[in-house]
């Protein structure tokens, strides 16, 4: 009996073990769901785009093998001309947020407030510059006014002599770069004016104001927040500009942070960490610019004039100076739409480029298209650019999708701090985040650096904000009702997403889509520090036919690459429509 006992307490362990071994197993399937793989895979990818190229460009920076250092700061901010090339970039960003607000103002207060007539041509001239490539128009505005190929010097050349306009000057890079971001400032000013009651404005010309004492004294505070913010967010675009820089700045020896960046980058040996250093004054100063706009648009209840009472906007009537108005809107539109597009249609007609003339237009011929059909660098960059527009759209919409609900539906701790890091891209210039990407992938053992996979990764991140955007606006749409009797019926959280919440989302999901799928076709300021041979995109190959002087066949890629857009965005909101896109 004796030799029996031991027995009894070796099985017994063995039995008590087993039950929390199986109830932990259990527990970590029930974790281990469907819901939660994808919702913390979508918000582990947010952070990673957000914060490891911003942490790589600081480290790469202010480290190097002996540890903290100041040194790139001492080289980049003491050299020659460092004094110049801020003034540079303040001038040009100051001036042609400047230009863009004063032009898009008024045309925004002519289109809402007044009886301006050819107010069909609003739209075109709102519309058509967003979608030609910064980098065509800066070249369009060298073929008009370059001092010795342009058009425009070549007409006036009998009246005021050779060379009167130099788009190759700080003024003719305000000049571009302010006409190129005007219709961005209408688009803003077109809603500020059209929330605000005009009742004011009425009483004010009842009681003897002028019509341009009227403007200054009420409309112009009225809308304030609204010029500030445009103002600021103008500024910020103009500092990470970097076409109008490039093509015109650095034609003259005019540096600002961009294009020294770039030179920087391009020069042997490429000094990394100095272009570290002027990319983080460039995104300190960037940042600065929203936080100034962010706190503007906190005191927009001083500003408030709409309120429960309806108000019904009447146009006000210019008078004889209507069509005095109506002129001024040709003469725009001619500028920012007509004579670009004209100009490149006309240079890829030509043997080479020579001024209009009888002779030039019987010369006329299609070889340039023949020429480009036959370019084999040209239908790689073509599916390269349709490749990563498609792509960085459709992976952005999806992952803001999931995103934007775990902003608006979950009830998540620290969900909000999701939405700051997907907006976390938006402060940094495009030239800043090719650069910082190239810092991650230059030190990681996968192989990216140099495949289109890097453009990829560069794009999604640049884009990311502006998903966010148009996801979290769509999800606050649709109430919640709708998933919980999805819930209640038996659905899945995957089931409920993917057949309830994806379909209702659609509308906002395609126009983030389309408005990514445009940006992304003709992104350089990014593309151009990470592309390789054979992974080149459209826009690159056009800056470097520009480079080349190829300007003929530069212009017939041109043409190609806006008509591409244009169908493509055609068809976008084709498919758009049959979704629910509504277009006001």
């Amino acid at each position: 009996m004796t030799t029996a006992m031991p027995t009894v307490p070796s099985t017994a362990p063995p039995q008590q073990s087993a039950e929390p071994a199986s109830g932990l197993l259990a527990r970590v399937r029930s974790l281990l769901t469907l819901k939660l793989l994808i919702v913390a895979g979508v918000a582990v990818v947010i952070g990673y785009l957000a914060l490891v190229p911003l942490y790589y460009l600081l480290y790469g920076t202010f480290f190097d093998a002996n540890g903290f250092t100041l040194g790139a700061f001492a080289r980049a901010y003491t050299a020659d001309g460092i004094g110049e090339l801020i003034t540079n970039s303040l001038l040009f960003a100051i001036g042609a947020a400047i230009l863009s607000l004063v032009v898009g103002t008024a045309l925004a207060y002519l289109n809402v407030r007044t009886d301006v007539p050819f107010k069909p041509l609003f739209f075109a001239a709102s519309m058509i510059p967003l979608i030609i490539p910064g980098i065509l128009y800066t070249i369009s505005w060298i073929f008009l006014a370059s001092p010795d190929i342009g058009l425009l010097n070549a007409f006036l050349e009998p009246l005021v002599g050779p060379g009167f306009f130099d788009i190759f000057t700080i003024w003719g890079m305000i000049w571009v770069e302010g006409l190129h971001l005007s219709p961005i400032v209408f688009l803003l000013m077109v809603a500020a004016f059209r929330s605000m009651d005009p009742s004011l404005e009425e009483s004010a010309l009842m009681s003897g104001a002028s019509r341009w004492t009227t403007f200054l004294k009420i409309t112009v505070p009225l809308v304030r927040p609204a010029i500030v913010a445009s103002i600021l967010v103008m500024t910020v675009r103009s500092l990470e500009s970097f076409e109008v820089p490039a093509l015109l700045g650095l034609q003259n020896g005019i540096y600002v942070f961009t294009s020294q960046i770039y030179f920087t980058l391009r020069s042997y040996p490429p000094d990394l960490a100095g272009a570290g250093a002027l990319a983080v004054g460039l995104l300190v100063i960037a940042v600065l610019g929203v936080i100034l706009s962010n706190r503007v648009g906190r005191n927009g209840k001083d500003f408030q004039t709409v309120t429960g009472k309806g108000f019904r906007p009447r146009p006000m009537e210019l008078g004889r100076f209507r069509w005095v108005a109506g002129g001024l809107i040709i003469v725009y539109f001619v500028a920012t739409v007509l004579a670009p597009l004209a100009v490149l249609l006309y240079t890829s007609l030509l043997k080479f480029y020579v001024a209009p003339s009888a002779e030039a237009f019987r010369t006329m011929t299609l070889d340039n298209y023949r020429e480009l059909a036959g370019l084999s660098a040209a239908g790689t960059a073509l599916k390269n650019s349709l490749i990563l527009g498609l792509g960085s759209a459709t992976v952005v919409m999806l992952f803001m999708s999931v995103a934007a609900w775990i902003v608006v539906r979950s009830k998540i701790r620290f969900r909000g701090l999701l939405d700051q890091l997907a907006f976390v891209p938006l402060v940094i210039p495009g030239l800043v985040l090719g650069l910082a990407i190239s810092f991650v992938y230059l030190r990681s053992p996968i192989p990216i650096y140099g495949t289109i996979f890097i453009l990829l990764i560069a794009y999604c991140t640049r884009y990311m904000p502006y998903g966010m955007r148009y996801a979290v606006t769509s999800m606050h749409q649709i109430s919640a009702e709708l998933e919980e009797s999805a819930q209640v019926s038996g659905a899945s959280w995957w089931q409920t997403f993917r057949r309830v919440l994806l379909p209702l989302l659609s509308p906002g999901l395609v126009a983030g889509f389309i408005y990514i799928l445009t940006v992304s076709f003709r992104e350089l300021s990014s593309s151009i520090l990470l592309y390789s041979p054979g992974n080149e995109v459209l826009s690159i190959l056009i800056f470097e036919q520009f480079e080349n002087g190829s300007f003929t066949i530069l212009a017939a890629l041109g043409v190609v690459m806006v008509l591409t857009l244009v169908v493509l965005v055609t068809v976008a909101y084709k498919v758009g429509a049959k979704v629910g896109l509504r277009q006001d």
